[in-house]
């Protein structure tokens, strides 16, 4: 049986070995008992009904002399328990629960855990042993104990009420585990139990969440572990996390939702990638609760972008576009886009697309507003998302003072790069409605005139002095590239057919260009050019703009 086993855990059929196990359940001795019972749990599922042969076995065995055999059968019916089996045998586990055994009671609370889980219905035949368990002074007993009383929370959320009375008792508790002395059974790193009180910490949390009175008890107590607990060791982050989830869970005070913000401001400078992790991955969750204690670790936050480890890199980032507001965005922003110069591909749609959405809301002014857009267009252009081509289009369209000055950027960039589409596609859709300013002098005009006093010196950008016929070259450069996508020839096919109307000396070219066009292939840009060319001819006279 060992060794059918062991060919079982390298993947091999072995149901033929179930029958086998049954035999070995049955056997009178230990070792056969335990054999027997490792391989029901792994060959046997209450999917198969042959499972349901071996609860007579297990209901004999909870009565054995031998608190071993008795723990075998409870781990075996917590392990493969179906809805028939847990209520043949709940009140013999409940029995056990009684017991003055703590090694069984321990198995038993976890093994009615597990049937709670199975079969909710059965939570009312272990509610009244609950108290019991909570009133022990064995650690591993009061450890099952609040294991299974989680467990009935977590799928009664009615009974939650019915547990607050016993909240007193896990206060002391707690109080017990902070203040004790050095214990060398339940010592770990200098804390006394800390698994212990990770889990009581978690049954407070669902106990004080939504309901004042019950959180206003367990101000005092939480204030003492976020203070007394050693977070030199992994032993005492752990606790302090767990402690920091409840007092953002329940209906705290600010000052502790203060403390606790700050745990995770020291989590943030500690040397263990994991540690500084978690407390990115906490303060994401804790921003919309108290969104002004996260705000004073924002320079914290923004050094975090700088790590090595990408998945803290994208927490950092997550945060940092949570914690955007008026005041600050233009701090952030700049450590954002300096972050993505060298930023993954993965990273760069992201932060587009949360970038637009930043400078949206919160942009000091327009002409920031703009040079952001078009800095995050530049930068990662092909990793824009379609939409969001169509909503700069709209807000460049709306800055009527500004019409030179975005055109002039785009002209310039579309030059030194027409592979990134939807930057090729606003900076064309810019250069056939506003082309004409980049050949006069309003351009610059608009450029050095500026509209902060703190952006004069970007306001002073050097202009680039164009032609008619340089503007046309780098259009009929983007028609003929194989880079262009089919939508970028469209966009570039109207862009030229507006220019005829802005442009006073190139019209016999822009012509040809649309024209050479009327036998393409693509019969999108076949019919767009036939239809300009008869425009041309049969409707010239309403080609001059007003």
């Amino acid at each position: 049986m060992a060794k059918l086993l062991y060919i079982h855990m390298l993947g091999y059929p072995a149901h033929f070995g179930q029958m086998e196990t049954l035999k070995l359940i049955a056997s009178p001795r230990f070792s056969d008992k335990r054999l027997g019972y490792l391989g029901a749990m792994m060959l046997l599922d209450e999917r198969q009904d042959i499972h349901i042969l071996i609860t007579n076995c297990m209901k004999n065995d909870m009565h054995h002399q031998v608190q071993y055999v008795v723990g075998l059968a409870l781990c075996a019916l917590g392990s493969i328990c179906s809805e028939e089996m847990s209520r043949d045998l709940s009140g013999e586990v409940e029995k056990l629960l009684k017991s003055s055994n703590p090694y069984i009671v321990r198995k038993a609370a976890l093994c009615a855990a597990r049937i709670v889980r199975k079969v909710p219905d059965l939570m009312e035949v272990f509610v009244p042993t609950t108290r019991q368990l909570l009133s022990e002074k064995n650690h591993a007993v009061l450890l099952t104990g609040i294991c299974l009383v989680t467990e009935m929370c977590t799928v009664n959320p009615d009974s939650l009420q019915h547990f607050r009375r016993f909240l007193p008792n896990l206060v002391r508790m707690l109080k017990n585990l902070i203040m004790a002395g050095y214990s060398p059974e339940h010592d770990v790193h200098g804390i006394s139990d800390p698994f212990l009180q990770v889990r009581v910490l978690r049954l407070m949390r669902m106990l004080g969440k939504g309901d004042e009175d019950t959180s206003e008890m367990m101000n005092d107590i939480l204030a003492q572990v976020a203070t007394n607990t050693d977070s030199s060791k992994n032993v005492g982050h752990s606790i302090l996390y767990e402690t920091v989830l409840t007092i953002m869970d329940i209906q705290s005070e600010s000052g502790l939702r203060v403390l606790a913000v700050n745990i995770l401001g020291r989590f943030l400078s500690n040397s263990d990638r994991n540690v500084r992790y978690v407390a990115l991955n906490t303060l994401l969750r804790t921003v919309s609760v108290d969104y002004n204690a996260v705000q004073r670790h924002r320079s914290t936050i923004l050094d975090c972008l700088k790590e090595s480890d990408v998945s803290i890199r994208r927490r950092a980032l997550e945060l940092s576009f949570a914690l955007v507001n008026k005041n600050n965005i233009r701090t952030i922003m700049k450590e954002v886009l300096a972050f993505l110069d060298v930023a993954e591909p993965e990273f760069k749609s992201f932060i587009a697309t949360n970038s637009l959405v930043a400078a949206e809301k919160h942009s000091p002014n327009k002409r920031w507003h703009i040079d952001t857009v078009l800095t995050v267009l530049i930068k990662a252009g092909s990793y824009m998302q379609e939409e969001l081509v169509f909503t700069i289009i709209a807000m460049l369209s709306q800055t009527d003072q500004l019409h030179g000055y975005h055109t002039q950027r785009l002209y310039v960039a579309l030059t030194n790069d027409i592979s990134q589409q939807p930057l090729v596609q606003v900076a064309i859709w810019a250069v056939g409605e506003y082309g004409d300013l980049l050949v006069t002098g309003q351009v610059e005009n608009e450029i050095g005139g500026g509209e902060e006093e703190e952006e004069e010196e970007e306001g002073r950008r050097e202009v680039v002095q164009v032609t008619e016929d340089e503007v046309l070259d780098v259009l009929e450069r983007v028609l003929q590239s194989p880079q262009s996508s089919p939508a970028t020839r469209q966009y570039t096919l109207n862009s030229v057919m507006k220019l005829s109307s802005r442009f006073s000396t190139s019209l016999p070219r822009i012509k040809a260009m649309v024209s050479s066009y009327g036998n393409n292939m693509d019969m999108e840009l076949q019919q767009r050019a036939v239809e300009y060319c008869a425009i041309f001819s049969k409707h010239d006279n309403m080609r001059k703009v007003a």
